[in-house]
């Protein structure tokens, strides 16, 4: 991985420009699938990672965007308490967060190690790619030409790649594919030119709803368990230890600051975006102040009613090509998680477990008591936390 030194000032703003651009299209979406603004889902990601970076330290190089995992729970709660009393509960996710280190504090990383060893962290790691194989297929569906366009340049300028060039195979892949989007004459710019070139974000304040926070604070088991996974794969791309320097209940407690102050304004709950891991993992680049700079750019397009207008226009099959990429790359982290800790899975316990964990997940199970559901990622890290703790060890194992 590249360090601080390697990078000027010139190549670490386009390579954060990059990263941005990664994360942007699914920043974006949730807003638009729940009924927020997608401005302001620029601005709360970049203030969000900006927060989180304050917490640990500048250690981490993680970006914070639009959390998938309360798109469904935002809509109910949107029809059940209003839009501000939805966002009232989204700010008490915060606290859950905040429980989480404050137990991770007191315990310490071993109680973590326990509940999290790496026969569970590499399948929900793998499953955190695999799990978004169908986003990145049905954004590249959409138009199998860009999409292939995109993806080809990225693997090609990864490969044979010079100089500063080398540093930006995503960049260079969504450049390339909006050109040949033009080409085609998919890109419509009326949106462009509609839109003036300064906008705030139309931002929104959070009535207090008690049943809005009851209904929500479970949500954010989930997310809590696929953030721990998160920062074991950014562990693993960079080769660092994050868990124990700044500490996972720094990196816990950010995340949670980052998602009540969102919420506080209208925006989701942001979550570590694996997107940008893979993007980390693609070009080789881990300094934490690149991540920083991406934020940054965030916060000024979600200002900048043209530049955001203008990202708008990137169809969606040229960025579903990138995260062909990016997503598989993600899993293969995973793959790499249980190989470097030498898990065995010839030993029944570990292929038990591992299996479980990728089956729940990738077939999407969900458990439902009450007005409380648990699927995806979230159920299949917490079903392999429980097998690791009640299937008895083997004796080579202790």
């Amino acid at each position: 991985m590249k360090n601080n030194n390697q990078l000027g000032l010139v190549q670490k703003t386009v390579v954060g420009a990059q990263f941005l651009f990664v994360a942007f299209g699914a920043t974006v979406l949730v807003p638009l699938l729940v009924g927020l603004d997608p401005s302001v889902a620029l601005f709360t990601a970049g203030v969000g990672t900006l927060i989180f970076h304050l917490i640990t330290k500048g250690k981490v190089p993680v970006f914070l965007g639009s959390s998938f995992a309360f798109i469904a729970p935002i809509i109910k709660a949107t029809e059940l308490y209003g839009l501000p009393g939805a966002l009232s509960g989204l700010v008490a996710v915060g606290a859950v967060y905040g429980i989480m280190s404050l137990l991770i504090r007191l315990r310490g990383v071993g109680f973590i190690a326990r509940l999290f060893p790496p026969v569970v962290v590499g399948p929900v790691i793998m499953l955190i790619g695999l799990s978004l194989a169908s986003t990145g297929v049905c954004m590249a569906k959409s138009n199998w030409a860009l999409a292939i366009i995109a993806l080809l340049t990225t693997v090609i300028v990864s490969l044979f790649g010079k100089g500063l060039l080398r540093l930006i195979p995503i960049f260079a892949g969504i450049v390339v594919g909006y050109i040949a989007a033009i080409f085609f004459g998919v890109v419509d710019f009326e949106i462009v030119a509609n839109s003036s070139w300064f906008a705030l974000p139309a931002f929104v304040r959070p009535e207090l709803c008690w049943e809005a926070v009851i209904f929500m604070i479970p949500v954010a088991i989930a997310p809590v368990i696929e953030h721990i996974g998160d920062i074991y794969a950014i562990n693993e791309v960079t080769g660092k230890d994050y868990v124990s320097d700044p500490g996972l209940h720094r990196t816990m407690l950010g995340d949670g600051l980052a998602c009540a102050a969102a919420s506080l304004i209208g925006g989701p709950p942001v979550t570590t975006y694996s997107e940008v891991t893979g993007a980390i993992s693609l070009t080789k680049i881990a300094d934490p102040s690149v991540i920083r700079i991406a934020a940054v750019f965030g916060i000024l397009f979600s200002v900048l009613g043209k530049v955001s207008a203008l990202l708008k226009t990137i169809p969606e099959a040229v960025l579903g090509g990138i995260m062909l990429l990016l997503f598989g790359t993600i899993a293969s982290v995973g793959i790499n998680t249980l190989i470097k800790n030498k898990v065995d899975l010839g030993d029944t316990r570990n292929l038990v477990i591992t299996s479980l964990i990728l089956i729940l997940g990738i077939g999407g199970a969900e458990l439902t008591v009450g007005s409380f559901t648990i699927g995806g990622i979230g159920l299949s890290a917490l079903v392999g936390v429980i097998l690791n703790l009640v299937i008895p060890k083997s004796k080579t194992q202790e």
